[in-house]
């Protein structure tokens, strides 16, 4: 029997697996995705809380991110799946001079690329989620262009329309192999079968580093446990996603917004981080959470909570992605270490790496590839991971 051969073979259909699938074959490449579960979006983008903001301190991610909004706010429009998409707009409170000063720092950068921000006065800020608690409140930046929807129905939305353009998907098979020939990637062996392929793009999520040991790689990825949580359905009281960056004990920033079907969903930066891959939800996390978001908004006190669950952020030593092909073996293109920020990457970033495999490159694209490259020194860290 003949081996199926492909453009490009894409290992993961999740939050950057999955719309890349859709960019590429959108492109008129030929496009093989495997997956090790069932189906779609099952690794760590079904914890995802459908946040989607360009509200960034790095260039890379407020470029990506811009894009990834233009798509999904009309995707609708477009392609005629709902996704859920509102733009309520990001808000991040601060309620000590710190993150006032830290806020306000970052407007200019923010500006010059392009983001639609400012500084807002308490009173002002009041006018936009007037359910803030005013005590001790000094204002905030808020981002109207930012909002969110569904992973679940923007996964499948993705993944529904690349196989209109006839991207293959193939589930419950395990990554076995890379199969590397005269110093370059030719294909992929799995559990079921052997595939050709002139390109490797490795969008395991939690699960790259795995996959880079196939090929002789150590990719500098750990996945770091975030619990999340979600209340019962109310009428609808809050537009945009509220974020305190305060750190407290146990945590450092935590998250809230309410989805289009009524429901309260919400996240904690755990602080120190939970390394590993183990998900399951704890006793701590929804009474240090609920502690937190109450102080913050009140008006939350009387809400019941439906669920909480734990999903894997794989973290970068700098909080920002490794993107880029490796030095060796050549084909193999890395898209990984999205550091839980994958769901509002990943639009914007598959169009980037459809353009990066057919050498279609803008200025643009090349000063972001710049920033995220895999051989970058981490000296830093993103203020707003």
């Amino acid at each position: 029997m003949t081996m199926p051969h492909y453009d490009v073979a894409i290992i993961g259909a999740g939050s950057v697996g999955a719309p890349a699938a859709l960019a590429m074959a959108r492109d008129g490449l030929k496009v093989l995705v495997i997956e090790s579960l069932p189906s779609q979006g099952q690794g760590s983008n079904k914890a995802a809380i459908g946040g989607v903001r360009a509200t960034h301190s790095d260039v890379a991610k407020i470029r990506l991110c811009l894009r990834t909004i233009e798509i999904m706010s009309g995707w609708e429009e477009k392609y005629g799946h709902d996704i859920e998409w509102r733009g309520g707009g990001y808000v991040f409170v601060a309620y000590r001079e710190t993150e006032e000063q830290k806020l306000k720092q970052l407007l200019t950068r923010q500006h010059m690329h392009g983001l639609d921000i400012d500084w807002y006065g308490a009173a002002e800020l009041l006018e936009i989620v007037p359910d803030l608690n005013p005590d001790g409140l000094l204002g905030g930046t808020f981002s109207p262009g930012d909002g969110h929807c569904s992973p679940l129905l923007a996964g499948h939305a993705y993944c529904d329309q690349a196989k209109r353009y006839g991207a293959t998907f193939r589930y419950n098979e395990q990554i076995t192999g890379i199969v590397v020939e005269g110093g370059r990637v030719r294909g992929l062996e799995t559990d079921r079968g052997r595939y050709g392929a002139d390109v490797v793009i490795n969008a395991a999520g939690a699960w790259a580093g795995e996959v880079g040991r196939l090929v002789g790689l150590d990719h500098p990825i750990k996945p770091d446990s975030h619990e999340a949580g979600i209340t019962e359905p109310v009428a609808h009281f809050m537009d945009p996603m509220v974020v305190d960056i305060r750190p407290a004990p146990g945590s450092a920033n935590y998250y809230f917004h309410q989805l289009a079907t009524g429901q309260v969903a919400f996240c904690i930066t755990p602080d120190p981080p939970i390394l590993g891959f183990d998900c399951r939800e704890t006793s701590d996390f929804l009474p240090q959470i609920s502690r937190r978001m109450v102080e913050v908004m009140p008006r939350l006190s009387r809400l019941r909570v439906r669920r909480t669950w734990r999903g894997l952020y794989p973290m970068t030593p700098d909080g920002s992605p490794l993107v880029g092909w490796a030095d060796a073996p050549g084909g193999y293109l890395m898209a990984i270490g999205m550091c839980g920020q994958g769901f509002m990457l990943g639009p914007g970033l598959g169009e980037l790496l459809s353009r990066l495999v057919l050498d279609r490159l803008t200025a643009e694209d090349r000063e972001v590839l710049a920033e995220l490259s895999p051989e970058r020194a981490f000296a830093g860290e993103e203020v707003l991971k």
